[in-house]
């Protein structure tokens, strides 16, 4: 049986930490592309992973370059391209310089793995994933973005610490935009299948909540020269893995939306199920009027980045 091809773009933190653990649950070979500085960077990782194997034990090829050729063929291409945020810069401001990044890695990933399923990493995601989709043409749901599941992990690791509890027996779901404009949906948080409602008290639910939003910028405030990669990484591996495996996941992710949720042709968070064809459906909520009301504002918010991004890159689809 063929194993996956799995090419993840940029060979900084987050890319090089996705690749190990892909590799390491075996998910498939790997190309892990960057174009440095120092253009044996990729090659330099890559055979550091494959070294591991043996301790490991997985079964992959892992393969480091900086030449678009090594990625064709592709079946799932990750894109973590893109600068970092660093302390006191939002996700926002990342918009210019990555939107023109974005762009020539999507025509890269149209060109070289036109069949490919992508999903995007880099921030600001939203604006992100759009631009993805915009520039390689490719069916919306084969493109889609990794940040709920990241922010939901967040959200479910701050409520064990606040309740003492395994963080297995949380379950939860965020919606709308990544960041500051995410909404929680408290209908849909449990613990053990208690509802998180009965306790937790909504004061203190919120201020959880709040430190869920503000996760990223946290972690560059206390690493001071970085951002947050283990836990980016992981959620990210979750998704390959639910595509590669054909898992059926439902899981939260940023997808396409156009009639779902009133959304009218942005990519915002919901839940979907994750499958070898991308997104596969998309779930609608029966949201109360308060989380109804979050999501409409987080969808205002993409909406306003996608056209700031629209005008900076002059597109007019």
């Amino acid at each position: 049986m063929r194993r996956a091809k799995i090419s993840i773009i940029g060979a900084g933190n987050v890319g090089a930490t996705t690749a190990h653990w892909c590799a390491a649950d075996e998910l498939g070979d790997i190309v892990l592309l960057d174009v440095p500085a120092t253009e044996s960077m990729p090659a330099g990782k890559s055979l550091d992973l494959f070294q591991a194997s043996p301790i490991v034990g997985f079964d992959a090829k892992v393969t480091g370059t900086t030449d678009w050729a090594d990625t064709a063929g592709s079946d799932v291409v990750v894109v973590t391209a893109g600068i970092a945020r660093k302390p006191g810069m939002s996700r926002d401001d990342l918009l210019s310089t990555n939107a023109k990044i974005l762009g020539d890695v999507s025509a890269h990933i149209r060109d070289t793995s036109p069949d490919a399923i992508v999903i995007v990493v880099s921030n600001p995601l939203d604006a992100m994933v759009q631009r993805a989709f915009q520039v390689t043409g490719f069916p919306a749901h084969r493109v889609f973005g990794q940040a709920g599941i990241l922010d939901t992990a967040r959200y479910r690791a701050f409520l064990a610490m606040e309740l003492g509890v395994s963080v297995e027996d949380i379950s939860a779901m965020l919606l709308g935009g990544h960041g500051d404009t995410m909404v929680p949906i408290p209908s849909c948080t449990s613990v053990g299948g208690v509802p998180i409602t009965q306790l937790i008290d909504a004061a203190r639910l919120e201020e959880i909540v709040q430190r869920t939003r503000t996760g990223g910028a946290e972690i560059v405030g206390l690493l001071k020269t970085g951002s947050a990669y283990y836990a980016p990484a992981a959620a990210t591996a979750q998704m390959v893995e639910a595509v590669v495996r054909d898992k059926k996941r439902l899981v939260p992710c940023a997808a396409y939306c156009d009639s779902e949720y009133g959304v009218g042709g942005y990519y915002v968070g919901v839940p979907v199920i994750l499958g070898t064809a991308g997104v596969e459906r998309i779930i609608e909520l029966d949201l109360q009027a308060e989380e109804r009301a979050g999501l409409d504002k987080s969808i205002a918010a993409v909406k306003e980045l996608v056209g700031a991004m629209n005008g900076l890159t002059g597109w007019q689809g």
